[in-house]
C-alpha cells in the first residue's frame, strides 16, 4: 500500500484509549449511581414503573434497558415494570405529525406516568428537546427523574432530579457509559428486588 494512502490508525487507537480512561472514571460516579439505584428500587418496590426515553442511539438504549427489566439481565426472576417511550410508532408518528416532534415523549409521560414512577431521560448532548419536555412533564407529575448525559453545564442535568454525567465530549464513548450504567441499574434491581 502506498504510504500516502495508508489510514491514520492512531486516531482509532486514541478512541480506544479514551474509552478505557472514561470507563475507569465511571467509578467516580459510583456513589451517585447507588443513590439513584436505591431510589429506583424504593419506587419500584412500591409499585412504580421505570420509563425510558431518548432519540437515536439513546432510543435503542431505552428499548434495550426496558427489555432487560421486563425479561432478565443475569437470572430468571419476576419481571420489573418498565416501558420505553420510544417503541410505539403510531403514538410517536401521530404526535410528531399532529402536535410536534418535541412533544413525542411529553404526551406519553402525561398519559402514562404517575406519582411513584421513574423516568430516565437519555441524551448524549443533554439538549434533546423531546427528552427535556418529557422530564419537565414528569417533574410536574411528581415522577422521579433521572438524566443520563455528558458532563458540564447542560439542560438535562439541570432539570433532572439526579443525573449521571459522563466526562467526555465523544458521543460514542458517552453512549458506552450510558448503557453501562443502565445495565448496572438493571443488575442492581434484579438482585435487590428479588
Amino acid at each position: 500500500m502506498n504510504e500516502k494512502m495508508k489510514p491514520d490508525y492512531e486516531k482509532y487507537s486514541k478512541y480506544l484509549k479514551e474509552s478505557i480512561i472514561i470507563a475507569e472514571k465511571q467509578l467516580e460516579s459510583f456513589d451517585l449511581f447507588i443513590e439513584i439505584a436505591e431510589k429506583v428500587k424504593e419506587l419500584v418496590a412500591s409499585g412504580g414503573t421505570v420509563f425510558f426515553c431518548g432519540n437515536g442511539g439513546s432510543a435503542a438504549d431505552s428499548q434495550h434497558l426496558a427489555a432487560e427489566l421486563i425479561g432478565r439481565f443475569k437470572k430468571d426472576r419476576s419481571p420489573i415494570k418498565s416501558i420505553a417511550l420510544t417503541t410505539d410508532t403510531s403514538v410517536i408518528t401521530s404526535n410528531a405529525n399532529d402536535i410536534g416532534y418535541d412533544k413525542i415523549f411529553e404526551r406519553q409521560v402525561e398519559a402514562l406516568c404517575e406519582k411513584g414512577d421513574v423516568l430516565i431521560g437519555i441524551s448524549t448532548s443533554g439538549e434533546s428537546v423531546s427528552v427535556l419536555k418529557a422530564i419537565e412533564a414528569a417533574n410536574k407529575n411528581n415522577v422521579f427523574t433521572i438524566g443520563f448525559t455528558k458532563s458540564g453545564d447542560n439542560s438535562l442535568s439541570k432539570i433532572a432530579q439526579l443525573s449521571i454525567q459522563v466526562p467526555t465530549e465523544e458521543t460514542g464513548i458517552i453512549q458506552q457509559s450510558h448503557i453501562t450504567f443502565g445495565q448496572l441499574l438493571c443488575y442492581f434491581l434484579e438482585e435487590e428486588l428479588n
